[in-house]
């Protein structure tokens, strides 16, 4: 029986951003600039950077990962919450109604959004070629195991399938460090 192994990407805290907030944050007119390309296709961490402020504590350069987006939306992990001092909820990427909101703050201006901030469900993007190799749907839930010093199992990780994505599966900071995880290592689909 074939092993379904996947990369792992360790998703530290960033934010996207709508194109009306680049304007805001940045300047009218302004447009986001490629860094370095990421696992996905056709995103990027961008040059650019915002600060982000809570009612407890602020994080001065939060990473914008392009291109934008009809939302804007900031990830952040568990650690990360607690330390601005707010209870975003663990969502799927993009599912930001009645989530947490937070301050924004460019070099031309500030925004703040009233909800869009989120703790991002862990998950594993599929292209659909591999999905159909190993019989697995969008937004199936599976176990996922990881071997080595700290071995563990995640249960609950969001399948996300489609022909634009690469294999890739995606955890927070939080559980990284947890599990002495990092960028590159491989993890099995148990279930």
């Amino acid at each position: 029986m074939e092993q379904k192994l996947v990369p792992v990407g360790v998703s530290a805290r960033h934010i996207h951003l709508s194109a009306e907030h680049v304007a805001i944050l940045f300047g009218e007119g302004s447009e986001l600039t490629v860094a370095k390309p990421l696992s996905q296709p056709g995103q990027y961490a961008a040059n650019e950077t915002v600060a982000v402020i809570g009612p407890k504590g602020s994080f001065p350069k939060v990473r914008i990962l392009g291109p934008v987006r009809k939302a804007t939306q900031l990830e952040v992990s568990r650690t990360d919450a607690f330390s601005l001092g707010i209870n975003p909820p663990v969502r799927e990427s993009g599912n930001i109604q009645g989530s947490a909101g937070i301050t924004l703050k460019g070099p031309a201006g500030e925004v703040t959004i009233e909800e869009g901030v989120i703790v991002a469900a862990r998950h594993i993007h599929f292209h659909t070629s591999d999905a159909e190799k190993w019989a697995i749907t969008d937004k199936q839930l599976l176990k996922v195991r990881f071997q080595g010093e700290r071995g563990v199992v995640f249960e609950q990780v969001i399948a996300r399938v489609s022909p634009d994505f690469a294999l890739d599966m995606h955890i927070d900071t939080d559980e990284a460090n947890g599990a002495g995880i990092k960028n590159g290592d491989t993890a099995e689909i148990i279930e």
